[in-house]
């Protein structure tokens, strides 16, 4: 494998019980620096984090994407605190969530594609990994099969799954220009990577019921407004516009 360095960024929000156990079972060897940002949390995952050997970011401003947007500054050196040496364009940035729904001990299955040189961008597939109901939930699954799907149908990206367990080259993550603040992260980033002709792999991925109850998919109101955001960004490409508003 490549001797370049990958750095972890974990978007946090009240997650004081999952965090240590994320961070616990992060494959230390293979990871040389982990950043959690804390999106504006009312307990102590800032504290957990440092304590269990995390730089944390703080992003006041909500959103998942604004959360991975700040850990990637950090982590770039685009941002005045905190202190990191920066990664380079060779390195490798891994994205996962600090719930404890991902494991984190498949890093090494996600960052190896592009270690030895066969990929840009992979993607943990919690589909191909063979996740159940009781874990991804009803309305996320079949909101994240339809997007498959469309993107299939309009643009013939073949994807399997939007999981948050995915890494990138740097070099790669910077030729897509991300900018989507919340809900729209994971689609805008595969839509652009296929439109870019990047070197997408995905890679089974194991999956479980995350601690605590989810943000997005556990609410009537993030379920509607993560999918309206989703369905939003595949028709905005299919339109040229590029982007979603």
């Amino acid at each position: 494998m490549s001797a370049c360095r990958v750095g972890v960024i974990l978007p946090a929000f009240d997650e004081e019980q999952a965090l240590p156990l994320v961070l616990a079972e992060l494959p230390r060897d293979a990871v040389d620096v982990i950043v959690v940002v804390d999106n504006g949390s009312t307990d102590r995952t800032a504290d957990v984090a440092r304590e269990n050997g995390a730089v944390v970011v703080h992003e006041s401003r909500r959103g998942y994407g604004q959360a991975c947007l700040a850990g990637i500054a950090a982590l770039l050196g685009d941002a005045p605190e905190p202190s990191i040496d920066p990664l380079s364009d060779e390195d490798v940035i891994v994205f996962l969530d600090a719930d404890h729904s991902d494991y984190p001990e498949d890093l090494l299955d996600v960052v190896r594609p592009i270690l030895e040189g066969r990929a840009d961008f992979v993607i943990g597939s919690r589909i191909l990994g063979g996740a159940g109901l009781d874990a991804l939930l009803p309305q996320a699954w079949f909101g994240n099969q339809l997007a498959c799907f469309l993107m299939r149908l309009l643009f013939g990206a073949r994807y399997t799954d939007l999981g948050p367990f995915r890494a990138l080259r740097v070099d790669a993550l910077r030729a897509l220009h991300m900018a989507d603040r919340d809900f729209g992260w994971t689609i805008e980033m595969q839509l652009k990577a296929h439109s870019q002709k990047l070197r997408v792999v995905e890679v089974p991925v194991r999956y479980r019921a995350r601690i605590g109850k989810s943000k997005i998919t556990g609410t009537v109101s993030g379920t509607l407004r993560a999918g309206w955001k989703i369905l939003g960004w595949i028709f905005a490409w299919r339109l040229g516009r590029g982007k979603a508003s």
